[in-house]
């Protein structure tokens, strides 16, 4: 029985597996059990911001489980102030509540939302079309995607969900009983959509008018990958909580809610817990990815970004009867198909490039930040042919 066949046999079918048996990986390149190798411009879905098997994270993670693997929420742990500390300081922010997921962490963040809206006759939070937060009841209630909510309704009341980039749904919807806005700088899962500056800005007059949070979704467009270590710094935007997760555990399960002086002390003990939230083996590849990410790193998603995007919309002017628009930033980039993009991502994997399709017709590319001008080159040249043959 093969590797396939046996996962169908046990898991759910809640996924829609790729047809490769992986055996191992390394920096920009994953191997299956053949032998053969991919560059890998999907990492993880942006989780290995550090590429694979990073020998700065292999060390901090084998030096911690030396000291301890787990203990418990109720001890003070050097290892998760150390973290917490530095997402603090990059965020300006007060006050840092330790998940093991995003989802996790957005459901928190609206929880920390709720609670201090509860004096204050508020209530309702808010989300846009085309986001991703999560899995979760609350998070499906703020991202009106039927798709993932369909057959598990109802979700969470006091919720709404309004289009995305649209300023006179914000007039017309947001007002004093308004508890947050939850948003994504730039929407991974729906597309590689960027928020406008119009949008952002209105968002912040109406905060400032009605006072309810804006809450920052940072877990795929956030630590370094913009260019930016947030996405939302592109705008000049203080969200008053901000989420992270995915590459901050350097590839272990690890998130963060950050919050700052107006819900800093909203939370009370017994409040919000996890069990395994901020395990601080996962804590201690964080600090490795904040390093790295701090050091070099977010300035390569910057520089390389700037060549990926040039190539991209090379490719834009040479197949203007396939190619749409190109979206993103950094090293979060998208190509708006006039198609349907899945077959064009089976022929980038035969031709041993790693990418996928979201949203339906929009290539992802979502590299590790250490990926070089000559990795892209090399994607654009398969991708050049792949767009030829199809």
């Amino acid at each position: 029985m093969s590797l396939i066949e046996r996962e169908s046999e046990v898991f759910f079918h809640t996924y829609k597996r790729i047809p490769l048996e992986i055996d191992r990986a390394e920096g920009v390149y994953v191997y299956d059990t053949s032998g053969k190798e991919y560059l890998d411009f999907f990492a993880g879905l942006a989780v290995n911001a550090l590429g694979h098997h990073h020998p700065k994270i292999i060390d901090a993670i084998e030096k911690q489980i030396r000291r301890y693997m787990h203990l418990s929420n109720y001890y003070i742990q050097d290892v998760q102030i150390e973290l917490v500390e530095r997402l603090a300081h990059a965020a300006n922010m007060k006050k840092v509540f330790l998940s093991n997921t995003g989802a996790e962490a957005n459901e928190g963040a609206m929880k920390l939302a709720r609670k201090w809206g509860a004096g204050k006759n508020k209530k309702t939070i808010v989300g846009f079309t085309n986001s991703f937060h999560g899995r979760t009841f609350a998070a499906l209630s703020v991202m009106g995607n039927e798709k993932y909510a369909s057959g598990i309704t109802p979700l969470v009341g006091d919720t709404a969900v309004l289009p995305f980039n649209d300023v006179d749904a914000l007039h017309k919807n947001l007002n004093t009983h308004s508890c947050a806005v939850i948003f994504e700088a730039i929407q991974g899962e729906g597309g590689i959509v960027e928020a406008s500056e119009e949008f952002v800005e209105t968002l912040v007059k109406l905060r400032d008018k009605h006072d309810f949070l804006i809450i920052a979704d940072e877990i795929q467009c956030g630590l370094g990958r913009t260019g930016s270590f947030f996405g939302y710094e592109h705008y000049g935007l203080e969200p008053d909580i901000v989420t992270v997760a995915k590459s901050l555990g350097g590839g272990l399960p690890l998130g963060a809610i950050l919050g700052n002086n107006t819900v800093g002390d909203v939370w009370q003990p017994g409040d919000h817990g996890t069990t395994f939230g901020g395990n601080p083996v996962a804590c201690a590849a964080g600090c490795v990815v904040l390093d790295e990410i701090e050091n070099r790193l977010m300035k390569n998603a910057e520089i390389t970004g700037r060549h990926l995007f040039a190539r991209l919309h090379e490719i834009k002017q040479k197949f203007p009867a396939i190619i749409e628009e190109v979206r993103g930033t950094g090293l979060m980039a998208g190509l708006k198909l006039i198609r349907e993009g899945d077959g064009y991502v089976t022929a980038m994997r035969e031709r041993g490039v790693l990418i996928n399709c979201t949203n339906k017709d929009v290539l992802r590319f979502l590299p590790p930040l250490i990926v070089t001008k000559e990795h892209c080159d090399e994607v654009i040249g398969k991708l050049s042919e792949v767009l030829k043959e199809l």
